[in-house]
């Protein structure tokens, strides 16, 4: 929809399509993952980006019923506000920010992340940056009676990420991952953004 779209990310688009070569995604999946290649300019997520069955429908629908989300930290927060503020206007909680002090031998993101779990069982959970919460979260799944919405699994970096989204992918809650070290905040946006996108295109036709 041109109206949230930048005419110079179209032209990013166009090029992106050019060269992007051939791939079995849906049209759905391929606009999310087109997202995550404009923010990176990195082809590769093409190889790395793991959809879940039914996790585009169901984000869809939770966005539109203007379900919270929750980010693990700031990045993602700020990289996601412009495009829900235009859209649907869920409530946007960053974890980091949730937790006034650590609980013992957790990290701050993991202490906010697992207070909102308590709030929020069933938001979209959007991890950039944060695997040990990633990590918490899947703890918390295998026991809940309720599932998110959604969960975008992408942290980057090398301690505990492999680990994180190969716990993410043995959990059967609607996903959207991506394998291996990389990902990072402007992924974790990006996917949240293409999200938002095909649900507002879904809602106004």
């Amino acid at each position: 929809m041109s109206s949230l779209n930048h005419p110079i990310l179209e032209q990013s688009f166009a090029i992106i399509d050019q060269e992007i070569g051939e791939h079995n995604f849906s049209p759905a999946e391929y606009a999310i993952v087109r997202r995550v290649i404009h923010s990176t300019a990195d082809f590769e997520f093409k190889h790395l980006i793991r959809f879940s069955p039914g996790a585009i429908p169901a984000a869809i629908t939770a966005l539109q019923q203007g379900v919270p989300i929750v980010t693990d930290v700031a990045m993602v927060e700020k990289g996601v506000a412009g495009m829900v503020a235009k859209t649907f206007n869920n409530p946007v909680i960053c974890a980091v920010d949730a937790a006034g002090v650590a609980l013992t031998g957790k990290t701050r993101t993991e202490t906010g992340l697992l207070e909102c779990w308590q709030k929020f069982p069933q938001a979209i959970f959007v991890f950039g940056n944060a695997p040990t919460a990633l990590l918490a979260l899947c703890t918390e799944l295998k026991l809940a009676p309720v599932s998110p919405a959604l969960v975008i699994g992408a942290p980057v970096g090398f301690v505990s990420v492999v680990e994180s989204k190969a716990v993410l992918a043995q959990t059967p809650v609607p996903q959207i991952r991506v394998a291996g070290r990389k990902g990072g905040s402007p992924v974790a946006s990006a996917i949240l953004n293409g999200l938002i996108v095909l649900a507002w295109e879904n809602a106004n036709g």
